[in-house]
């Protein structure tokens, strides 16, 4: 059982899991805004748009992922994310979010292009995510 100054998270995705651990604070993109959830927050079920999770541990330390998209559970003791895809903020591949947000800019361009522009707007969702981690880590370690 978690202290009551704490709250169990789980990130999860299909390649399997990314953190556990205790938490004094997540900070989640839901598909309505940001969500601060603190230990003994209620119940809430809420899809995840593509952005960042961050995990804030009893000791002050912060965690950054980040999340293409999916759910998030919330019970009294317990976070839970489902992500269609995570990864920890400093395994994200810079280049390759660059080359993937460039990828959408063009495909939106070309109206004829092979993706649909649903499919480039959440590319460029995803890129932009991303790059806006990448950004914020690198500001973090001043």
């Amino acid at each position: 059982m978690a202290e009551a100054h704490t709250i169990q998270v789980d990130i999860v995705s299909a390649e399997g899991e990314i953190f556990s651990g205790p938490a004094a604070m997540v900070f989640a993109p839901a598909s309505q805004g940001e969500l601060g959830i603190a230990p003994r927050h209620a119940p809430l079920l809420t899809l995840l748009k593509p952005g960042e999770v961050r995990v804030q541990t009893p000791e002050g330390e912060q965690h950054f992922f980040f999340v293409g998209g999916g759910a998030l559970e919330v019970q009294p003791n317990k976070v839970t994310v489902l992500a269609d895809t995570a990864l920890r903020a400093k395994d994200i591949d810079e280049a390759a979010a660059l080359a993937a947000k460039q990828r959408a800019e063009e495909a939106l361009r070309d109206k004829a292009g092979h993706i649909t522009q649903a499919e480039a707007l959440a590319e460029l969702a995803r890129a932009a995510a991303q790059l806006k981690i990448i950004e914020r880590l690198r500001r973090s370690r001043g």
